[in-house]
């Protein structure tokens, strides 16, 4: 609208963003070598990511699991060890965490239903007698005989097979597949609990927690890595039974069971919790924190206001946008809350203006508080990446000379 060339934007914008990086970095606490304090900061951070959310009246109790279960994982990068089951029934805060891995299933029938010092195999294979995979085509007998001599030839497969996999030196056994009857009568003499159907995500994450390879040929033993985990019991969540691992060789696993009213429900807090957890998981990575409620956003304006006075030209105005936009985002927070917003970001700035950087607003009061007293806590990493894939898309956006639209298609006059 001013007339100024893209580039000359862009290049204002990237000094307004380089100023709002070091007023952010300046701003940032990192408390990663107390665990006491480091802890409280991560409960802080997933009470205030909840407080929007549908597990905001429990928001103390969610925010307690998901630091206890990202904790657990001792700085590991993978969330898969972290399981979250749902299971209908109670209400939310008898949602509970349960050290190690959950798999909803049943050990098979006659089976012990405790096993310890389990040495598991995992596999992804067939446990049936082999089919001929031709359609149409069919096996002729003239005698009863011969049919007897075909379902013997087919157990004596299937037992070699099992005793294969018994060689392993496994005492637990875990298919993705349905194991069938003939198969389980033989684990059962051998001594192997045997666990069927386990789906195909409880089978990759269950695989990762116990340190096993998923194995579909048995033919040489020594090159099979079989899990480890110190008990494998049956337990019972609500009215289901379900197979607990305890002791996992990855002992970093853990299951939350939300407990909840309805399906409905419960899905909302399975997508509540996880935002919690991705966070915090971001801040165990990088142990810096912010303070929240707009306060971060108002600072790094007024770094990059007082940067402006150094910049000259056309460039100028481009870094005064930058900060203006940084500004809007109290006054947007403040008018989705329902509060006068010109009212409370005047006073913001107000308070800006004279140092206090970790001022911020309120919104149980509608009013300008210290953010730290208050407990309301930010991700540095989080906030960092927000501000830098923001700047990146607009300057997308500035780049863009016309827009170029395709004329509608002409109706038949007919239709």
């Amino acid at each position: 609208e001013q007339r100024m060339h893209p580039q000359v934007i862009i290049k204002g914008y990237r000094i307004a963003l380089a100023a709002a990086r070091e007023s952010l970095e300046a701003l940032a606490i990192d408390n990663g070598k107390d665990l006491a304090l480091f802890r409280e900061d991560l409960f802080r951070i997933a009470r205030t990511t909840l407080s929007s959310k549908l597990l905001k009246h429990e928001k103390d109790h969610f925010a307690k699991l998901a630091v206890d279960a990202v904790l657990r994982l001792r700085g590991k990068p993978n969330l898969d060890y972290i399981q979250v089951l749902k299971k209908p029934g109670a209400s939310l805060k008898d949602s509970f965490l349960e050290e190690g891995f959950i798999l909803e299933k049943k050990i098979g029938v006659g089976m012990p239903k405790v096993v310890e010092n389990c040495k598991v195999l995992v596999a992804n294979c067939q446990m049936d007698t082999d089919k001929i995979k031709i359609y149409g085509a069919r096996v002729k007998v003239d005698s009863l005989e011969a049919v007897a001599e075909i379902e013997k030839a087919e157990r004596e497969k299937m037992k070699s097979k099992v005793d294969r996999i018994v060689k392993h030196g496994c005492n637990v056994f875990i298919n993705r597949q349905l194991i069938y009857n003939y198969p389980e009568q033989l684990f059962k003499e051998a001594g192997v609990m045997a666990i069927e159907h386990s789906d195909f995500d409880g089978t990759e994450r269950l695989a990762a927690v116990l340190g096993a390879d998923i194995v579909s040929t048995f033919d040489n033993p020594e090159e099979t890595k079989l899990g480890a985990c110190q008990k494998i019991s049956e337990m019972m969540i609500g009215e289901d039974k379900v197979i607990k691992f305890s002791g996992c060789a990855e002992n970093e696993a853990c299951t939350i069971v939300l407990r909840g009213a309805s399906v409905h429900i419960l899905d909302e807090a399975e997508r509540s919790l996880h935002d919690a957890l991705a966070v915090l998981y971001q801040t165990v990575q990088d142990t810096r924190v912010v303070h929240g409620g707009g306060s971060a956003e108002m600072a790094m304006a007024a770094g990059v206001l007082e940067k402006n006075k150094d910049v000259d030209g056309k460039e100028h105005a481009a870094v005064e946008a930058f900060a203006k936009a940084l500004q809007q985002l109290p006054m947007v927070l403040a008018d989705n809350a329902g509060y006068d917003s010109q009212d409370l970001v005047g006073k913001l700035k107000a308070v800006h203006a004279q140092g206090k950087s970790t001022m911020g607003i309120d919104f149980t009061k509608a009013a300008v508080a210290d953010m730290g007293p208050l407990g309301i806590m930010e991700s540095f990493r989080s906030k960092m990446s927000q501000l830098c894939s923001a700047a990146e898309a607009a300057e997308m956006i500035i780049r863009v000379d016309d827009i170029i639209k395709n004329a509608p298609r002409q109706r038949d006059g007919g239709m």
